[in-house]
C-alpha cells in the first residue's frame, strides 16, 4: 500500500553523482588516522600495505556484488530493496530498523562530534562541540529538504575538495619531505613473531581497514532518483570503490616514505605528521582544514542517503505513514530527511554515539554479507530474465569470497569484543517486535 499520494521522487542525478556518492560515504576521517592504528597491529611496509590492499580487494568485491543487485533492482532504498525482495519485508524492516538505531544515526552523530572539534581548534569557537555539531546536521537537514539536486551539488563539492586534500597530502609527502631512515622504513617484525601470530595480527588489522573502506552501500539507498539508476549505479559503485582504493593505498605509501612504520606506529594523526614535518604548524592546520571538509562532507552524503530508506519503509507500509510523504515541489522526502536530521542531532547531544559506534562495524558487515547472499537468491529468481547490465565477474566464488571475509570480521570482532557486538545485535533483534506491532496495527486498519 503506498503511503500517500504524493509525488514520486525525482530523478535527476547521474554517473558522477553516483561515484562522488559511492566515494562520499567511505572518505571520512578514517584514513587520515586509521594507518596508524594499522601499523601498531602489523610491523612491516609489506604487511601495512598488504592489509590496506587486501582491505581494498574486499571492498572491491563487495562493489561488484552491490553493482549486480543495484542493476537487478534498481530501487529507492538499494540494500533495503534487495532484503525485501530475496527475503522477506520483515528482514528489510529489521535492516532498515538496525540503520536508524545503531549503525547510521550513530555514526553520523560521531562523525558531527568529530566535525565539531576540528572546526574549534580551527576558529577557536568556545561553543560545545555537541552544539555544533548539533547547528551543522540542522544546517544539511535544511539543505537536503531543498531537492536532491542541491543536496548532491553539495555533497559532490565536499567530496571533490576531499580528493584535493588527500592528494595534497600525498604531493606534500613525496616532494617536501625527507623520507623516513632506511631502518624505519624496513622495519621488521618483533623477534618471536610466529606465522600465526603475524596472521593474527594480520586480521586484527583489517578491522580499522574495514571500517575505513565500509559505506559503499549507502549510496544505493538514492538509486531511485538516477536517471538511469541500473546502469549509473553500477559503474558508480566500481568507479567509486577503485578510485577509493587508490586514494587510501597512496595515502597509506606516503606515511610509509615519510615516518616509517616505527614513526607511523607512535603518532595517532599521521596525516597531520606528514603535513607538519614539510610546512611546520600550517601544515598540520592545512590537514586539519581537510579533515574537517572530509567529515563535512560524509555528513552531506549520510543526510542525503540515509533518509531514502525510511521512505521506502514507509512506502512499503511499514514504517509511519507521513515519513513517505514527498514534497510537490522539491520532490524529496521531507519528513524522513527530518527525521533522521532530528534522531542524529539527538544522539550527538546525548554524548551516546561512541557507544553506538562499538556496535557498527559488526552489524554492518553482518548485513554486508547477507546482501551478497541476496545476489544468489535473486539471480536463481530472475533465471529467465533479460540479463542486468552489470554482472559479478567470478560468480559464485568472488562472491562467495565477500560473504566469508564480512562473516569473518564478524567472527573476530565477537571474539575480541563479544559485550559490545552482543548489545548491537540485540538493538537490531528490537527491530523483531517493532515489525509485528506494525503489521498487527497495520491489519487491523
Amino acid at each position: 500500500m503506498a503511503a500517500d499520494a504524493s509525488p514520486g521522487l525525482r530523478r535527476s542525478l547521474g554517473l558522477f553523482d553516483a561515484s562522488m556518492l559511492v566515494m562520499g560515504g567511505i572518505v571520512g576521517a578514517g584514513i587520515f588516522m586509521n594507518p596508524s592504528v594499522v601499523a601498531r597491529l602489523v610491523h612491516t611496509p609489506a604487511l601495512v600495505l598488504g592489509a590496506w590492499a587486501f582491505g581494498g580487494l574486499i571492498a572491491l568485491a563487495g562493489a561488484f556484488v552491490y553493482a549486480e543487485l543495484a542493476a537487478r533492482r534498481p530501487e529507492t532504498g538499494g540494500q533495503y530493496a534487495y532484503f525485501r525482495e530475496a527475503f522477506s519485508p520483515g528482514v528489510a524492516f529489521v535492516y532498515g530498523w538496525s540503520l536508524l538505531f545503531v549503525t547510521q544515526s550513530g555514526g553520523i552523530a560521531a562523525v558531527a562530534v568529530t566535525f565539531a572539534t576540528y572546526f574549534i581548534e580551527l576558529t577557536g569557537t568556545t561553543a560545545p562541540a555537541s552544539v555544533i555539531a548539533a547547528v551543522t546536521l540542522a544546517i544539511l537537514t535544511l539543505v537536503n529538504c531543498l531537492g536532491v539536486r542541491v543536496g548532491s551539488t553539495i555533497q559532490n563539492v565536499f567530496m571533490v575538495l576531499k580528493i584535493g586534500a588527500i592528494v595534497a597530502l600525498v604531493a606534500v609527502g613525496i616532494f617536501w619531505t625527507n623520507a623516513a631512515s632506511p631502518a624505519q622504513v624496513g622495519a621488521a617484525a618483533p623477534p618471536g613473531d610466529s606465522g600465526f601470530a603475524t596472521t593474527t595480527a594480520f586480521a586484527a588489522a583489517l578491522v580499522p581497514v574495514l571500517f575505513a573502506y565500509g559505506g559503499w552501500n549507502t549510496a544505493g539507498f538514492a538509486s531511485g532518483e538516477l536517471r538511469d539508476a541500473r546502469r549509473d549505479m553500477s559503474r558508480g559503485l566500481v568507479f567509486g570503490v577503485i578510485g577509493v582504493i587508490v586514494l587510501y593505498l597512496a595515502v597509506s605509501a606516503v606515511c610509509l616514505h615519510t615516518l616509517g612504520v616505527e614513526g607511523l606506529a607512535a603518532t595517532n594523526t599521521p596525516a597531520s605528521e606528514v603535513m607538519r614535518r614539510a610546512f611546520g604548524d600550517g601544515g598540520a592546520r592545512f590537514i586539519a582544514v581537510g579533515i574537517a571538509v572530509s567529515t563535512f562532507g560524509f555528513l552531506a552524503q549520510g543526510m542525503l542517503t540515509n533518509p531514502r530508506v525510511y521512505y521506502a519503509m514507509a512506502q512499503d507500509g511499514l514504517f509511519l505513514r507521513s515519513v513517505g510523504w514527498v514534497h510537490p515541489s522539491t520532490r524529496v522526502p521531507v519528513v524522513a530527511i527530518a527525521f533522521q536530521g532530528a534522531f542524529a542531532i539527538a544522539i550527538a547531544a546525548s554524548g551516546r554515539y561512541e557507544q553506538i559506534l562499538n556496535y557498527v562495524v559488526s552489524v554492518d558487515y553482518l548485513n554486508f554479507g547477507l546482501a551478497a547472499v541476496c545476489l544468489f537468491v535473486l539471480r536463481r529468481r530472475d533465471v529467465d530474465a533479460e540479463p542486468p547490465f552489470m554482472r559479478v565477474p567470478g560468480h559464485p566464488w568472488t562472491t562467495l569470497f565477500f560473504v566469508a571475509a564480512c562473516w569473518l570480521v564478524v567472527a573476530n570482532l565477537v571474539v575480541k569484543d563479544p559485550g559490545s557486538t552482543l548489545i548491537g545485535y540485540a538493538l537490531v533483534c528490537t527491530g523483531v517486535p517493532a515489525y509485528l506491532v506494525r503489521k498487527w496495527w497495520m491489519a487491523r486498519r
